[in-house]
């Protein structure tokens, strides 16, 4: 077994967790509902892939919970559940080993790969990133709030390109919650992977929808697209379902863009590898975005939130130690207070003292966040920068 390729998928499902937590603290049910999703379906990849793997009893377990989560958030409105929960179409099966697993349902619905909601995601909760902000606020806020002053339309097509973990989704669900409009939530990936045979249908049934949405009194309709390159990206071999995938997205973008229509309808496509978007495709986002890694400026805001409700040394100035973290993204900031707090916690579990009602983990000093970055370094290499610096030189748009 690879032992590198495991701990790449490891390090992939622990990342849409981390997200989904995140997103799910802050009331994002539908995108934490997916980003769940994505971890499960990443953990039970794992677990198919190498069945002998030790960790693997412990990710599904972990997989399970992830499940009876998303089953939560989908009554959490309702009062019941709604349609397309996994909890109830995954089965079991057992590896080699003997080790229970899930293998993940073979057919998903609408509702799983199509989320609608109105974001309740505020720009305050997007730190840093204020070229992508005016950017969102010039092309979809203002022209919601006076359409009369844009006499040439505005653009309908924006793409969100860079570093995974930076913020694009925040992004696009905070600019949709500011012009007060509706959200659909669209796991390209998962549409492509799931509905190939239907894919160009269901393409055709998101507009649709979102156009509805517009005729019912909706102020703006947001479509976002995640893992956009998985939809529209270049490959060596299509069969004949991709094509048709792709020239319906081509009809509908162009159908949104028609002149005389000011449709407040906008797709906004976010992807990590935007050099794989074929042009006719690319074309089609008239302003493409940058999302960067955080400056220091704002990897110290985020220090400050991250670590607020911990119990931190005064020693430790976030300034100082937002300049040591330079070149780690958003996710990975919180990903490395996550660590030291569960650091301290194990500490007062190992000490018997957890017991205790009113014991509280020691203080955590800037020795313990450099031990946890001694074994953690940045999901994005200098080589992945450069790639985007070089991309921007060519296509960024803003």
């Amino acid at each position: 077994m690879s032992e590198v390729a495991a701990k790449e998928i490891e390090a992939a499902a622990k990342s849409y967790a981390s997200e989904a937590i995140r997103l799910d603290s802050q009331g994002a049910r539908g995108m934490a509902i997916q980003m769940y999703q994505k971890s499960i379906s990443t953990l039970v990849r794992l677990a198919k892939l190498y069945p002998d793997y030790p960790l693997n009893r412990i990710y599904i377990e972990r997989a399970s919970t992830y499940q009876d989560r998303i089953k939560a958030l989908r009554s959490s409105e309702a009062g019941e559940e709604l349609p397309g929960s996994t909890t109830d179409n995954s089965m079991s099966n057992t590896n080699r080993s003997g080790t229970s697993t899930m293998v993940a349902p073979l057919k998903a619905s609408y509702d799983e790969l199509v989320l609608e909601e109105k974001p309740t995601v505020k720009w305050s909760d997007v730190v840093g990133l204020d070229d992508a902000k005016n950017a969102l606020r010039e092309s979809i806020t203002f022209p919601t709030i006076r359409p009369d002053l844009f006499p040439l339309g505005w653009p309908r097509g924006i793409l969100l390109y860079g570093p995974p973990g930076c913020g694009k989704t925040l992004l696009a669900a905070a600019v949709a919650a500011e012009t007060d409009g509706y959200f659909i939530n669209v796991d390209a990936a998962t549409i492509m992977s799931k509905w190939l045979g239907e894919a160009e249908r269901n393409v055709a049934k998101i507009f649709s929808s979102a156009r509805n949405m517009l005729q019912n009194g909706k102020s703006a309709v947001i479509i976002f697209i995640d893992e956009l390159d998985s939809l529209l990206g270049s490959r060596n071999q299509e069969v004949g379902g991709e094509v048709r995938v792709r020239n319906q997205f081509l009809k509908e973008m162009d159908g949104i863009g028609d002149k005389g229509k000011k449709l407040h309808l906008y797709v906004i496509g976010a992807t990590n590898k935007p050099w794989s978007l074929d042009w006719p495709f690319l074309r089609r986002f008239q302003k493409r975005i940058f999302v960067p890694l955080p400056n220091i400026d704002a990897r110290t805001e985020m220090l400050e939130m991250s670590t607020s409700p911990l119990h931190m040394n005064s020693q430790v100035k976030m300034s100082e130690l937002a300049d040591i973290l330079d070149g780690y993204s958003g996710s990975d900031i919180t990903d490395i207070c996550q660590s030291v707090q569960l650091r301290v916690v194990s500490e007062l579990f190992q000490a018997g003292q957890a017991s205790d009602a009113e014991s509280r983990p020691r203080e955590i000093t800037i020795e313990d966040i450099k031990d946890v970055l001694k074994r953690r370094r940045p999901s994005v290499s200098s080589d992945m920068i450069r790639a985007y610096a070089n991309w921007s030189e060519n296509y960024k748009a803003l």
